[in-house]
């Protein structure tokens, strides 16, 4: 593998002396260094004695030297060249924004420039428009993971959430929002920062959602102070890095003990409003088997009737909704080639892009929020079903799983997903659903078997729960945040059906001839062992 040692410093400023006498020490000391790669004001306003003994070819640069471009008008003048150049021997002006990629295959991303205030933008700043047209250039290369390096002089904003202190550095007011959008879509493993005159190591960050995505790489934010300067704050880091192309991919997405949540979360999540806006408090209902894209989850008028107007209570009749629900069964949303059994309160469906053909959910017929809303006589038919579906898988070779996810959701869905017997034991489970539940900080507590989650559980009370077929279940009481798909992606993990590429059910989802096959054949598995057809 080629490993290469690069150095990057902060604001040089015109202390060429200064930057490169330091270079040469440490080189003396430890070896050659590859490169160095200068973010932040290169020139400053006294540079131009010591800047002509490098531009005349008297002085030369100790090593390879690429530089960002301006930050302010007075130094425009140093850059003749907007798309970039070199300025001296060993010293390269790297352009507006861009890609280097050297001869060991190490792919560096950079911007010059401070974030424009304006329209148009001044010579030495960036637009919205740079930064997607970078963005562009490289998130449409085939199969691209991120960049090894990311180059900005201004830090991105709001960084240091949840990081460790930047010291004196407001990172919600401080650096550019568009620099964030950058680092966010380009996942550099490095990125270097410099103009506000201080040093700052952020601690590692995730670039993907645990439990929702597929692991990557973590990136590693350094911003840098300024060469020389009397506080003796670090300008200077020395670094090793092999290129991301020829890394192991288990390695490369090893996660440091201390790595923390990605700063750009907020970002990322506001980034897909644009492509069709789905109810904030909803999951998209096609995860499950009902169609929505035609109307993008945007609710629908309900009927005339006022929101908070509570229905009074009736005793055989389910609550009515709100609004309109999918997970209803009179919807006429409801895909109804996926249903497969149709009790008196209850039926089953297989999931629109199931973890495996024959995962399938247990749904109230009427509108009831989750299993501690459930009136005694559908309580008693989900019961049955639960029964039904444990001899019909057991009769297979699998045992099943069943979770709920009380939380961002309207209506009850009981997702069930059968495992091979001889694929793991229910202890093997059990500890899958717990260790994941402790990487994320989630308090997974095992509950007496012949208990009720209603016991444990008030109505309305956010919740997940996970139940075995032996009767064993784990319960988890929602306080803030919860990864929506948590359920499927313990799972789909390597520690039980080790497919992990099923855990987006997004990439599951088959054409309708291909359901209806698969409605067709679990229907006639199941028929003996559906009460729903004798009772």
């Amino acid at each position: 593998r080629v490993v290469s040692r690069r150095l990057a410093c902060g604001d040089v400023e015109g202390r060429l002396e200064a930057i490169f006498g330091r270079v040469r020490a440490i080189q003396a000391k430890s070896g050659r260094f590859d490169m160095l790669l200068c973010v932040g004001n290169f020139f400053g306003s006294t540079s131009e004695a010591e800047w002509a003994e490098y531009r005349t070819g008297a002085k030369k640069a100790p090593i390879p030297t690429y530089v960002l471009g301006a930050n302010n008008q007075d130094t425009l003048s140093y850059f003749p060249d907007v798309s970039g150049c070199e300025l001296a021997e060993n010293i390269t002006y790297l352009g507006r924004r861009g890609v280097y990629s050297g001869c060991s295959g190490l792919q560096i991303a950079y911007l010059s420039g401070t974030e424009a205030q304006e329209q148009p933008a001044p010579a030495h700043s960036f637009s919205a428009k740079d930064v997607a047209e970078l963005k562009t250039s490289l998130l449409s290369t085939p199969n691209f993971r991120g960049v090894d390096i990311l180059l900005t002089s201004p830090w991105p904003r709001d960084v240091g959430t949840f990081a460790n202190s930047a010291g004196e550095i407001d990172t919600k007011k401080c650096g550019s929002k568009l620099v964030s959008d950058l680092a966010a879509s380009l996942k550099p493993r490095y990125h270097f920062a410099a103009l506000e005159k201080a040093y700052y190591e952020r601690l590692p960050y995730r670039n993907h959602m645990v439990l929702q995505e597929t692991p990557q790489h973590v990136t590693r934010f350094i911003a840098l102070a300024d060469v020389g300067n009397t506080s003796k704050k670090k300008y200077l880091y020395a670094f090793s890095i092999v290129p991301m192309s020829a890394m192991d991919p288990a390695e490369l997405v090893k996660q440091p003990q201390d790595v923390t949540e990605n700063p750009y979360r907020k970002l990322k999540k506001e980034a897909p409003k644009s492509k069709g806006p789905l109810c904030a408090e909803e999951e998209p209902a096609c995860q499950f088997f009902f169609d929505l894209n035609k109307h993008q989850g945007k609710k629908r008028p309900s009927d005339g009737k006022e929101r908070g107007v509570t229905q009074p209570k009736q005793a055989k009749k389910p609550p009515q909704p709100t609004g309109p629900c999918w997970f209803c069964l009179a919807s006429p949303e409801v895909e109804k080639h996926l249903v497969v059994s149709i009790g008196t309160h209850c039926y089953l469906a297989l999931a629109k892009g199931g973890l495996s053909p024959d995962h399938v959910l247990i749904l109230p017929i009427g509108h009831y929020q989750s299993v501690v809303d459930l009136s005694s006589e559908v309580l008693e038919e989900v019961t049955k079903y639960k029964a039904a579906l444990k001899e019909f898988f057991r009769s297979k070779g699998k045992r099943y799983v069943l979770f709920e996810r009380n939380y961002r959701s309207q209506h009850l869905q009981l997702q069930v997903v059968p495992i091979p017997l001889d694929l793991c034991t229910s202890e093997d489970i059990k500890e899958a659903f717990i260790a994941q539940a402790q990487e994320q900080q989630i308090e997974l507590l095992e509950i007496p078997e012949h208990s009720d989650i209603a016991q444990v559980a008030q109505p309305g009370t956010p919740y997940f729960y996970v139940e075995l077929d032996t009767g064993e279940k784990l319960f988890h009481r929602i306080r803030g945040r919860f990864p929506l798909q948590f359920g499927r992606f313990v799972l789909a993990s390597e520690a039980l059906l080790a497919q992990p590429q099923r855990a987006d059910w997004r990439q599951c989802a088959a054409q309708r001839p291909e359901e209806e096959a698969q409605a067709r054949a679990f229907r006639r598995d199941f028929e003996p062992f559906d009460f729903s057809l004798r009772d």
